[in-house]
Formats: C-alpha cells, structure tokens, sequence
C-alpha cells in the first residue's frame, strides 16, 4: 500500500512537470484531424505555444527565469532543426507563414518542453545533485556533445564515445529526489536514460500526429528507429547539464549578493 502511495505522487507528479509537453502533443492531435480556416496548421501551433508559456507565467507554473532557460533551449533546437533540415535528416512538409530555412518556429518549442519539463521536475521533486563534476568539465562535454550533431555528417559519429565520456564523468554523481514524504537517490546517469526512453516514445507519438516525418515515415507512418534512444540521451545530457550550471550559477550570484566582500 505505501509503494503504491509513492507511486501514485510520483505519477502524479510527473504529469505536473509534462504541462507544456502536454499541451504539445495535444495541439499535435487536435490540429492533424481539424482543420482552421485561414490558418496553416504549423502556425497555429507556435501561437498555441506560446499562448500556453504565457499562460503557465501568469498563473505561477513557471517563472520568469525558467522562460528565459526555455527559449535558450529554442534557440538550440532551432539551429539544429535548420541544419538537420538541410542535411535531409527529417522534414516538414506543410506549408506555414512562420518558416524559416524551412523549419517552423514552433519546432524549437518541442525542444523547449524538455528543458521545460527538467525545470519543473528540478522544483517539484525538489532535486539536489551530488558529485556535480567541475564546470569546465561539464561545459567542455556539452559542446562537443552537441557539435557532434552536426559534425557526424562529416566526419565519424562520436555518440557512443561521448556516451562513455558521459558515464565516466558522471560515474559518481548521484541525483537525490523527493516523493512525498520519502527522499530517493538515483544515479544521474540512469536518469538521463529514463528520460531519453520516454521521449523516444513521445517522439513516436508526434511524427504520427505529423509533427515531422524522417524519410523511412513519408510513405506510411513505422515506428522510430530505436538507434534514436541515443540522441535523446545526449540531447537530455545537454540540457541537464544546462540546467544544473545556470542554477548553481544563479545560487552563487545569490551567495555573493548576500554576503559581499568586506574591503578594508
């Protein structure tokens, strides 16, 4: 009875953190089986996104600062969905009045929902991590892991040695968590892969409501490949790791506010 207690808070508790990704692939569903007049259907969604962000900040779901972390994370994705466009990769074949280098705007809100959901998780689970190896370190591995991206066109694919980089750095860091009134410890790299797991699966779900197709999916819709468990993996790193530094930066310009040094 108390496991299923602390299951369902848990459950329940990562629905809270998936509000924006919800709405995502709700809009996704609703807008491949209607149609709006006068509005192509990638438009709607960026005006549906961002509606949502505005609404989730007027009634205190997210703060200020985490939209700023969230629109970083737009920005990301847009430059990446630019030039996996490009590279062929994938495609969005509709037609849209916000497009650019043919990639909708509101594609980069699909990467915003994941630094969306890690923010809310941060807070709600109240999540401390131990062993958070040294910035320089971090910040190193995260460029690299996201010009990977765009250099495994050109040269080899490094994502399985970025992957072991990854386990060796963060062998030792452990993320601690609250669920209900039990705290819990999980090894953050097994995170990183529960999390890219789900998104593989939600990542399913939007190429069949058409959020964009690969080229195996433009005749008839087949599952992702699940090779693609490794991307999110390393795209969930970037964002943990994007996180978990501009919060410790934050908590350390915080520190310093509070206790300013005393000059002689």
């Amino acid at each position: 009875m108390r496991f299923l207690s602390l299951l369902w808070q848990f459950t329940w508790t990562q629905i809270l953190c998936c509000i924006f990704p919800a709405i995502i692939f709700l809009s996704l569903a609703f807008s491949k089986y209607i149609d709006i007049p006068f509005i192509p259907r990638y438009d709607l969604l960026l005006i549906i996104c961002i509606i949502a962000q505005l609404l989730l900040i007027k009634f205190g779901l997210e703060t200020w600062d985490e939209l700023k972390v969230i629109m970083l994370f737009h920005v990301i994705g847009l430059v990446l969905e630019i030039y996996k466009i490009h590279m062929g990769s994938w495609a969005y074949p509709e037609d849209a009045y916000t497009k650019i280098l043919g990639v909708p705007l509101y594609s980069g809100f699909m990467y915003s929902s994941v630094a969306s959901y890690i923010c809310q998780a941060w807070k709600r689970f109240d999540l401390t991590v131990k062993n958070w190896p040294k910035s320089s370190y971090v910040i190193t591995l995260c460029a690299a892991i996201y010009l990977n991206f765009f250099t495994h066109h050109y040269i080899w694919d490094l994502r399985y040695i970025l992957i072991i980089a990854v386990l060796i750095l963060f062998l030792r860091t452990v993320v601690s968590f609250t669920v209900g009134d039990k705290r819990l410890r999980m090894p953050l790299s097994l995170s990183f892969l529960l999390i890219a797991f789900f998104i593989w699966v939600a990542e399913n779900i939007a190429s069949f409501f058409g959020a964009w197709y690969y080229p195996d999916q433009e005749i008839t819709w087949q599952l992702v490949g699940f090779g693609k468990i490794t991307s999110w993996y390393l795209l969930i790193i970037i964002t943990v790791m994007i996180v978990a530094e501009l919060k410790f930066l934050k908590k350390d310009l915080q520190e310093d506010s509070e206790n300013p040094p005393i000059h002689d």
